[in-house]
């Protein structure tokens, strides 16, 4: 697929296939997560993967939402440990973008692989920590389903160009 399609057809999936994802289009997608930038390459990132067959009820405690624990045969969790992370002059720790941008190379290499995702960040962190199985100092940031769409890409609503994009000043 071309870059430009992946971006376009990306969308909030909120109803999956319970089809497995072949071991090889999987590996592509873990990939994608694992060659994201991170700041001085400091890879302050981790992800935890889990089947949700069998966990539907752990994974319900994280995020209360059918689609999300019962429908994909996998959830991830994408996770910073800040004290790892670069720091800008000012003690700003990176690990947040750090992960944010692995997400996101995650998430554009599903859609290319014609995997559905939808990122989850209004899940309880304290079930997140011990769902997944977090040690001290690891911080659980990010969630998606991954799992083939049941559903169609909605329109995509998004403001205007000319409100996001500023030239030279705000």
């Amino acid at each position: 697929m071309q870059f430009d399609d992946v971006i376009r057809q990306r969308y909030s999936v909120r109803s999956y296939r319970g089809t497995p994802i072949p071991d090889d289009v999987l590996q592509r997608v873990l990939d994608a997560f694992v060659l994201a930038p991170t700041a001085a390459n400091r890879q302050p990132i981790g992800l935890v993967v889990i089947k949700t067959e069998g966990r539907e009820q752990e994974l319900h405690r994280v995020y209360n939402a059918e689609w999300f624990a019962r429908q994909p045969p996998l959830v991830v969790c994408a996770c910073a440990v800040p004290e790892a992370a670069w720091r800008r002059r000012d003690g700003k720790h990176y690990a947040d973008v750090d992960v944010t941008i692995a997400m996101d190379h995650l998430i554009l290499a599903a859609t290319n692989e014609g995997l559905g995702t939808c990122w989850i960040g209004a899940f309880d962190p304290v079930a997140a920590r011990e769902v997944f199985g977090l040690p001290q100092g690891v911080e659980p940031i990010a969630m998606t389903p991954l799992g083939y769409p049941a559903d169609e890409m909605p329109a995509k609503l998004r403001k205007p160009k000319e409100q996001l994009i500023h030239w030279e000043r705000w």
